[in-house]
């Protein structure tokens, strides 16, 4: 890979998120919020990844379009990001699904989702266009990945994670030749085929990708033309680039951002909720694989104005305690106890209560003598006094959502059946 130019082509580029996916795979937690506005790590919200990505690669033109249940997406980019401003030559703008192409239209795929806004594409007009998906966690120099598409000459680079060939089925993989151009793309094969320099993996598709941004707008305006098309880029826009055009892989390995914390390349689609558990509740390890303490590569977010975290009272089993937990802020521990456990902002935990392995989002309260175990609590959620989850499995599959794993996410509607 080529040294940093002087100049960034991060400076001539816009950075285009799309954030409108279901999420169905989280179930309940996707019931009133979009999968990138869905919470992570105890301040964070999903798609403050991709954004601080951008922003900490040097793109200061950025878009976001949504779709399905945007508004708690849309109000969390509203307080979180309107630091971009216009007389810096920076822009952040939110698309909803707006009709604007047809009154009868909503955004039919991801390609299309850029093709409706092609006139405020325009208006910023970007050399550079770079195309991320908004519900995976990840650190990630953008800057480089500009550069080889520009080395390279490529009509269009797609970010791939090497990924062992047996797990592989599950993604779009990349066939490609020993110099990391695109054969084929095969979508969820059985038989994934494998990197030329390593024999047991395949090179699977982030769903990122750039493009010089006229190009891509003339594929996008023929790709609306086409009644046969999906008017998706997995499925249509990438496999004709590959097929008639260049395509180039970007090894994820090239450009990720690692902290002198970190050992491996990170990269986690938390789209199920036994994925979502488990990303939240590593960030207890000791060291663990994601280093959110990194200053070098903040990962920003809304920061909101809350008093600090508070631990009371100092008797056997009733002492205010956490071991391996992550707290946030305005949350009080009174007489609880937490094991490795994640605390969102503004929770409670009352006298004689146990959580561990427990996922908690803002705002819950955790009542007295509660034993949780192995949980993930929406946010708002009210835990009545006594109640036990994690020790039964029969019982708590009755009650709540739980999971192959017996991991139980718990909504304050599984809660108020409970007394029905």
């Amino acid at each position: 890979m080529s040294q940093k130019r002087i100049q960034p082509l991060a400076r001539d580029a816009m950075a285009y998120v799309l954030a409108g996916g279901r999420g169905s795979r989280l179930m309940e937690l996707t019931d009133t919020r979009a999968k990138p506005a869905v919470y992570f790590g105890g301040k964070s919200r999903i798609i403050d990844f991709a954004l601080s990505n951008a922003l900490n690669s040097g793109i200061r033109r950025m878009g976001v379009a949504t779709q399905y249940k945007a508004h708690s997406l849309i109000r969390h980019l509203q307080r979180g990001w309107n630091f971009l401003r216009p007389e810096r030559n920076e822009s952040f703008d939110i698309l909803p699904a707006s009709q604007r192409v047809s009154e009868t239209q909503w955004y039919l795929g991801t390609a299309d989702a850029v093709f409706q806004n092609t006139d405020i594409i325009l208006s910023y007009d970007p050399k550079y266009i770079v195309i991320l998906a908004g519900d995976h966690i990840y650190k990630m120099d953008y800057e480089w990945m500009l550069q080889q598409h520009v080395d390279t000459k490529a009509d269009v680079t797609i970010g791939c994670l090497e990924v062992p060939r047996a797990e592989a089925s599950g993604f779009g993989v990349m066939h490609v030749d020993n110099k990391d151009r695109i054969i084929a793309f095969v979508e969820k094969p059985k038989d994934p085929p494998a990197m030329p320099d390593k024999p047991d993996m395949a090179l699977a598709s982030m769903g990122i990708y750039v493009f010089e941004t006229r190009y891509l707008l003339e594929l996008l305006r023929a790709d609306a033309e086409d009644p046969n098309s999906e008017h998706d880029f997995g499925k249509d826009i990438i496999p004709a680039i590959v097929k008639t055009g260049k395509a180039c892989a970007h090894r994820f390995a090239r450009s990720c951002v690692r902290s002198s914390m970190e050992n491996e390349a990170y990269w986690r689609d938390v789209g199920t909720v036994d994925a979502y558990w488990e990303a939240n509740i590593d960030l207890t390890d000791v060291v663990p694989e994601l280093d959110l303490y990194d200053k070098d590569w903040p990962i920003w977010t809304y920061a909101e104005i809350k008093p600090p975290a508070k631990f009371v009272h100092d008797e056997d089993g009733r002492r205010g305690m956490a071991i391996s937990s992550l707290v946030s802020g305005d949350c009080i521990i009174s007489g609880g106890a937490l094991k490795r456990s994640l605390i969102f902002t503004g929770v409670r935990v009352n006298s004689y209560a146990h959580l561990s392995e427990a996922v908690v989002l803002p705002e819950c309260v955790i009542g007295r003598k509660a034993r949780l175990s192995r949980v993930v609590l929406d946010r708002g959620v009210i835990i009545p006094e006594g109640l036990v989850v994690g020790e039964d499995p029969e019982f708590d599959a009755k009650r709540f959502r739980r999971t192959a794993k017996g991991i139980c996410l718990i909504t304050q509607p599984m809660i108020d059946a409970l007394g029905a």
